[in-house]
């Protein structure tokens, strides 16, 4: 079995319940809306926006954003998640989000950003490479990119590893891993982007993950976090970073 069918594979299990009960939790909830919030500052997506979200999901954080824009279409490869977040759409009557099952590839025209939350470290290394000249086709003039993916160098990482191994291996395919903030911002640039780096948080988004809970706790971590975040010393050892990138 290949990288693809592994994917596949543990998401439609995933989808299959437990993370619809899992992302309806408070604190996953808060975290999702303080994305969707990130997404639209630093892509300056607005109500003219068309907006492509790679690894979809079940389109949580995508039903969140389309309020805001003229149009959301979301990819994801696992059809459970899809069919989910159609009828979620349907439910809380979002008419402008459509959805679609299949890889990059699948999808066709042009959008003013295109966005991939925690959805490169599921690439393998080839498809990673290939995915910056894949998402230059898909802009339109004037469009961004914005991802959020797990650092390599997250000090999170490593306590849970230690404290949680068997959490950390709930929410972990067999294939995922941890990147290298500033090889992938590479990648980005050598394809012709202008790409800037930054980090996202520290605790919160961990915190979300094993507490889903706790909301309280979450904002907690979530001020910290942007305390800390201000330090630039501290920032090698956060948790997940963004790249938000525009051809040059």
């Amino acid at each position: 079995m290949g990288v693809l069918e592994r994917e596949l594979a543990y998401h439609e299990k995933l989808y299959s319940g437990f993370a619809q009960a899992h992302f309806a939790r408070p604190a996953v909830r808060a975290l999702r809306r303080h994305m969707a919030a990130r997404i639209l500052q630093s892509t300056g997506a607005g109500p003219r926006s068309r907006l492509l979200s790679l690894g979809c999901g079940i389109g949580d954080t995508e039903l969140l954003l389309a309020p805001q824009v003229a149009e959301v279409v979301g990819v994801d490869l696992s059809p459970a998640a899809v069919r989910q977040a159609r009828e979620d759409a349907a439910r809380v009557g979002v008419m402008n989000a459509r959805f679609v099952d299949g890889s990059v590839d699948s999808v066709s025209g042009h959008f003013d950003a295109v966005v991939a939350i925690f959805f490169l470290h599921h690439l393998s290394d080839a498809a990673l490479a290939d995915l910056p000249r894949q998402v230059r086709q898909l802009l339109a003039p004037g469009g961004v990119f914005y991802s959020l993916d797990p650092s390599r160098r997250r000090l999170s990482g490593a306590v849970g590893r230690v404290l949680f191994p068997r959490l950390m291996k709930r929410y972990q395919t067999p294939d995922e891993r941890e990147l290298d903030p500033d090889s992938t911002a590479a990648l980005f640039r050598a394809a012709g982007f202008d790409a800037q780096l930054d980090m996202y948080d520290f605790g919160s988004s961990p915190l979300a993950g094993l507490a889903p809970g706790w909301r309280l706790g979450y904002d907690i971590a979530r001020r910290a976090d942007d305390w800390l975040l201000r330090f630039g010393p501290l920032q090698r050892r956060g948790s997940n970073f963004e790249i938000v990138a525009r051809p040059a």
